[in-house]
């Protein structure tokens, strides 16, 4: 469900106020937007506890909003062109499309306001820094996994993400490359988009599996690999809807309680997970630092960590993979 974003921090008590007669006038506190691509899922609501603490943390004005879902273009490029005429110090944004919002990241470059990059990445280098998982690697981490669990054989599904995201076209790409080094696995579909919600995934996901069942209402297929969260919620569906959930073994990106505990019932094998609280923190860190003069990297990589039945419930998950309070 889509929940209000935050009401952004407050700047610190008589901070515009004029400053009394013979003292210094109070310096004015740096304000950073930051834009994600969506608001509904959990991942982002998750990023957004590690915005707010860098903001209380570091002592600057967050100001969290983005669209309510991951394909409204229209509304991102919008909230960009607000940020930029309100002349915010910075913007940290993840781009849902990695085209479309190279012109409004230009824009505020060429208005004086820097742009650090996060999440998933932009094709243009007009920015501070990305600030991201290493989204490649992450594909690579669930083929080796996959590959693993089916011990080299079997016919295997990708369903993918949305058409201009950067984050899970590289992890499907990561993912594909490493099931093309097992001859013995096949790819029977890699071309089908999910869209941009649940409910959208678990339509397609249905139309993916839908031909594949069999007469004794198995799948004809070993393996799926899905590159967020709404991807994997709405294969996991259709895998429950006709009874295949734990039979066919299912990978994804991202963690929610719903997914962990699926997990645990043995309906997924393995999920790969981002860390969202770290990768906040540090879009608005980075871009702090650079307001501030300091040196920053072009590249911050924020980590990514394999879960299985093995390590599910260790104090190290349990803590990277904690749900949003709000």
């Amino acid at each position: 469900a889509c929940s209000k974003p935050e009401a952004p921090a407050q700047p610190a008590p008589g901070g515009d106020q004029s400053a009394a007669p013979g003292t210094a006038k109070p310096a004015k506190r740096l304000s950073i937007a930051v834009i994600p691509k969506g608001t509904s899922h959990t991942f982002w609501k998750t990023v957004q506890e590690g915005v707010a603490k860098a903001g209380q943390e570091l002592g600057v004005e967050v100001i969290w909003k983005g669209p309510m879902t991951e394909n409204d273009r229209e509304a991102q490029i919008k909230i960009m062109e607000d940020f930029i005429s309100r002349r915010v110090d910075g913007i940290s944004l993840a781009p849902l499309d990695d085209t479309a919002l190279r012109m409004p990241v230009q824009n505020a470059i060429r208005s004086g306001i820097p742009v650090v990059i996060f999440d998933s990445d932009l094709k243009s280098d007009d920015y501070v820094s990305f600030v991201a998982s290493d989204n490649y690697k992450c594909g690579v981490m669930a083929g080796e996994e996959m590959a693993r669990l089916l011990n080299g054989q079997g016919r295997v599904m990708v369903l993918r993400f949305n058409e201009g995201s950067a984050s899970t076209t590289k992890r499907e790409q990561g993912f594909l490359d490493v099931i093309a080094k097992n001859p013995g696995i096949k790819v029977v579909s890699s071309n089908q988009f999910g869209g941009a919600t649940g409910e959208t995934c678990y339509r397609s996901a249905e139309n993916l599996i839908s031909p594949l069942r069999q007469p004794d209402g198995s799948l004809a297929v070993d393996g799926i690999f899905c590159p967020n969260e709404p991807t994997v919620f709405g294969m996991l569906r259709a895998l429950q809807d006709i009874g295949a959930a734990g039979k066919v073994k299912l990978i994804g990106v991202d963690t929610t309680t719903l997914l962990l505990d699926s997990m645990r019932k043995g309906e997924i094998a393995a999920l790969v997970s981002q860390d969202p609280r770290k990768m906040g923190y540090l879009a608005v860190k980075v871009m702090l630092d650079h307001l501030n003069g300091a040196p920053v990297e072009k590249r911050v990589d924020t980590g990514a960590t394999l879960i299985t039945s093995a390590n599910i419930d260790s104090p190290e998950i349990q803590a990277l993979t904690a749900p949003p309070k709000n």
